[in-house]
């Protein structure tokens, strides 16, 4: 009775290691399935957005095209929001995430990164009618910001406590908050900035100040680290024959900088 007691108990906890251990697409799936599915942005131009013939385009999408490419795979996009980037990483909804994506400690703790594949920085920009020079001049201001992001966690932690951190679920919300005159500042990144002011000249945005100077970077699945190491090759072999730095010309109108590696 014992030894068939020991049987059920070992045959249970067996099958509980294997319910929770979760799939994950290494390199060598992806090669064997023969497909690869990346998130990118949803609407976020010139990064990833609709284009007027119905397709996906900007510099996101041209580098998981690349990838895909140099994979010799069938690319499936996956476009995604701020907030759904990392919870579709994690739960193997796509194989990896190229949407614009800062490093931070705190993401860290979740999902791996790459080496940084495309520049940019966030800011708060407003009219030049608006004064503000550091986050304490959003005091008695109304400030649009995209929620779950790194310039919401970043004025978060330091606006004074009477400013209006106005949180929207993403860019698109943000911007056409800021458009209709809902907030005094918008903090956001530097191509949304630019995206405005193309649309809106008379506005006159200023950047008032930078908030971080954040890269964007490719996020992998935690263990994945085949993947993570092929993109890496991938990233390196991209800045040394200059396709990102023409991508860079493409759709963020500026030569590529010189960007970090971790």
């Amino acid at each position: 009775m014992m030894k068939k007691l020991s049987g059920l108990i070992g045959a249970a906890i067996t099958a509980s290691m294997l319910v929770a251990t979760p799939a994950s697409a290494e390199l060598k799936d992806i090669l064997s399935a023969g497909k690869i599915k990346i998130a990118t942005p949803e609407n976020f131009t010139p990064f990833g957005s609709l284009g007027a013939d119905g397709e996906y385009e900007g510099y996101d999408i041209d580098v998981a095209k690349m990838i895909a490419e140099d994979l010799g795979v069938e690319l499936e996009l996956v476009p995604v929001t701020s907030k759904q980037r990392i919870p579709f990483l994690e739960t193997d909804r796509v194989d990896l995430v190229i949407a614009t994506l800062g490093a931070n400690p705190e993401r860290a703790k979740s999902i791996w990164f790459s080496h940084a594949y495309a520049p940019f920085f966030s800011g708060a920009f407003a009219k030049p009618d608006v004064t503000v020079s550091s986050v304490d001049d959003f005091s008695g201001k109304k400030i649009a910001v995209t929620g779950g992001t790194l310039e919401d966690l970043a004025i978060t932690a330091d606006a004074p406590a009477d400013a209006d951190i106005i949180r929207f679920g993403d860019n698109a919300a943000t911007i056409a908050a800021y458009v209709s005159g809902q907030a005094d500042v918008i903090v956001t990144g530097n191509m949304v900035a630019l995206g405005i002011t193309q649309t809106n000249p008379e506005f006159g945005l200023e950047n008032k100040f930078i908030i971080a100077n954040s890269p964007s970077f490719i996020g992998i699945k935690t263990g994945n680290i085949d993947l993570l190491q092929w993109v890496n090759v991938f990233v390196l072999n991209k800045k040394l024959n200059g396709k990102l730095d023409a991508l860079s010309k493409k759709w963020l109108k500026t030569p590529l900088p010189p960007l970090p590696a971790l």
